[in-house]
């Protein structure tokens, strides 16, 4: 499945500017896909309460794979902004499911090791997908059939499993009042941080091939960015759990601001430039979002943890329907480099509103704050990830 979605994610935005689709359109298919998405997260547990697990996730895995043939057929930004909403909400199912069931046959003392084996499984096939557009023609149909042929073949292991249905799934609710009331700053970063990410991770593959990289530079410019977020969580949240994580998320912020402003001012043309200031940018962006949920739980009263990090999860997917509309409308209006005029709007806000909020509040005791916990936050994370964290973090306080 995650194969299938990193030849996917990769394959619209890369054909879609060898079909002369315009910027706004490429950014609105990252706009479907977090509507779908955010949709996905909400109707997937009545619906798996429905039906069960096994038929849900096979009726989405096949779902999946006839939104990638249809966006063979129907060569036109319409349809593939709708077919890649179709397929966010199918993403978020099958995610939500193969977690679930993941924390199901785990125990507190397995289940962080389950979910890194999880994490490492969900980035290195997501590279795959993507290092696979390398070896064709992304203007052949060939690799929409590869990418449909992966999304059945996902459906295999669980038609033919025998394993115990696992518990329901959690089901993920907003509530801004509670969550702001408990932290500002992270609703408010949160949904900055969506609007970046969004932003970068749909349009990154349109920048790259615009500014004239070759294919396979193109794919390493969309994946490295995504594993040097991976190889940064651990030092970030290292260090948040020394140092008031505010000022953390503000240092990773003017980090992401310096990568920013660096494309917009140095405008780098050369394959070794664009690629180390892609995994400065990654490594900046793709590391917050799991400060600022550890420090919602910080703040979080006994047994809303849950509850808060599924809040911050939407208020993420807000920000990721917001993003890619806004920058790819600034990418046909303005040119191609205001990708990061964007990007670099969301840090200045994240940066400011933190720092004033430092002014206003005491940092939580170093002994009162909760574990941190590596979140791959984007497209295939979900609450029943979150939950498992949060079963460990319970686990080791008792």
């Amino acid at each position: 499945m995650l194969i299938a979605g990193g030849i996917n994610g990769l394959l619209l935005p890369i054909r879609g500017t060898i079909e002369g689709f315009s910027d706004v359109s490429l950014g609105l298919l990252g706009t479907g896909w977090a509507l779908g998405y955010v949709a996905g997260c909400i109707m997937a547990t009545p619906l798996v309460a429905r039906v069960g697990h096994i038929r849900t996730y096979g009726a989405l895995a096949a779902i999946a794979a006839i939104t990638i043939l249809g966006s063979a057929i129907v060569m036109a930004p319409w349809a593939w902004i709708v077919l890649r909403g179709i397929c966010g909400f199918c993403f978020a199912g099958t995610a939500m499911i193969v977690e679930s069931w993941l924390s199901e046959r785990s125990d507190a003392s397995t289940r962080g090791r389950v979910f890194g084996i999880y994490t490492m499984v969900n980035l290195t096939a997501n590279t795959a997908g993507y290092m696979l557009l390398t070896l064709g023609d992304p203007a052949e149909f060939l690799f929409f059939a590869l990418a449909a042929i992966f999304y059945c073949l996902a459906l295999v292991p669980t038609a033919l499993s025998s394993s115990a249905t696992p518990t329901p799934l959690i089901a993920v609710k907003l509530n801004l009042k509670d969550i702001w009331r408990n932290s500002p700053v992270a609703v408010f970063a949160v949904f900055w941080v969506g609007v970046s990410n969004s932003a970068f991770g749909t349009l990154a593959a349109v920048y790259a091939q615009q500014v004239g990289l070759v294919l396979s530079a193109v794919a390493f410019f969309t994946a490295i960015p995504i594993l040097a977020g991976a190889v940064m969580q651990m030092p970030v949240g290292w260090l948040s759990d020394k140092l008031d994580r505010r000022k953390v998320l503000v240092g990773v912020a003017a980090f992401a601001l310096i990568a920013d402003l660096a494309f917009i001012l140095l405008a780098p043309e050369g394959r070794f430039m664009n690629l180390a200031l892609a995994a400065l940018l990654g490594g900046s962006i793709f590391a917050m979002y799991p400060v600022i949920v550890a420090h919602a739980n910080d703040h979080a009263a006994p047994g809303t943890a849950i509850q808060i990090s599924g809040g911050l999860l939407l208020t993420f997917g807000i920000g990721s329907i917001v993003g890619p509309t806004i920058a790819g409308w600034a990418m046909s209006e303005i040119g191609l480099r205001a990708l990061f005029i964007v990007t670099s709007f969301a840090h200045v806000m994240v940066i400011l509103y933190t720092l004033w909020r430092i002014s206003r509040r005491s940092a939580v005791p170093e002994g009162d704050k909760s574990a941190f916990q590596p979140i791959n936050a984007g497209r295939t994370s979900s609450l029943q990830t979150v939950e498992g964290s949060q079963s460990d973090n319970a686990s080791d306080a008792n």
